[in-house]
């Protein structure tokens, strides 16, 4: 999750801010959440000045919405960002065995707390991490995922295009690792239409209300940006490089 435009710690001098800290990092809850088939433990920071300490409505949504898709994730690379505390991901390596990894800013609380979920939920070896502030340079030159996820991840404006510049490196600079391996897409009826997943594809669920000129601002930044829009039901957006094509079987 990307950084507010505000945070509290301007409020604070350096020694004030220094106690403020330490007491944001000690202050963190464990609580049981029902997932579709499961339930997990996951820590929570009562605060986190980047916003990656609750898990929000969306995320359980999202989650009802891959379960009920579940053939066309299976078998894919993905990577999720914003992943906050972890536990969608952690869901997804449980329930489908995902090969998923998980990325947020680049703090260190934010992957030691996704780590420590994934072992209190029995992910051992703990799930990859990647520290990615949108808009900067990517670790990776070329990118192997063909799936990208991500639940209400548009809360800050300002960040969009940022955001915008991320998601366009890693659909765009795809490369799969071997395309023997690559798994069928599948292809199923909604309300008439034919609906595919292409690879690579970003899917984002984004149940978060906020103004339609602001929501607009981000779906018409990534036309612009040469990438394709698709509100595919249920508040899910299937976002892929304008070039790619959906393959049927």
């Amino acid at each position: 999750m990307d950084i507010a435009l505000f945070s509290p710690s301007s409020l604070f001098s350096e020694e004030e801010e220094g106690e403020e800290k330490e007491k944001s990092q000690q202050s963190c809850v464990q609580r049981k959440h029902e997932f579709p088939g499961m339930e997990l433990i996951i820590r929570e920071f009562s605060f986190h000045q980047l916003n990656a300490n609750l898990l929000w409505p969306g995320t359980f949504a999202f989650a009802e919405w891959l379960v009920e898709h579940r053939s066309w994730i299976e078998g894919r690379r993905c990577i999720e960002l914003g992943s906050g505390t972890g536990a969608l991901a952690i869901f997804l390596r449980k329930f489908v065995h995902l090969d998923i990894t998980t990325s947020d800013y680049n703090d260190q609380e934010i992957e030691d707390n996704i780590a420590q979920n994934c072992r209190e939920n029995g992910i051992i070896p703990v799930l990859p991490h990647i520290k990615h502030t949108w808009g900067e340079n990517f670790p990776f030159i070329d990118p192997g995922w063909d799936l990208i996820i991500a639940s209400d991840i548009l809360l800050y404006v300002k960040q969009y295009p940022n955001l915008i510049k991320t998601l366009s490196f890693l659909l765009k600079s795809y490369k799969p690792k071997d395309w023997n391996s690559l798994p069928q897409i599948k292809q199923e009826q909604n309300d008439g239409e034919c609906i595919g997943l292409p690879q690579p594809v970003f899917l984002m669920s984004w149940r978060r209300r906020i103004g339609k000129e602001d929501e607009s601002l981000f779906f018409n930044g990534c036309e612009d940006a040469g990438l394709d829009v698709k509100h595919i039901g249920s508040r899910v957006y299937c976002i892929k490089p304008r070039e790619t094509t959906m393959e049927s079987n």
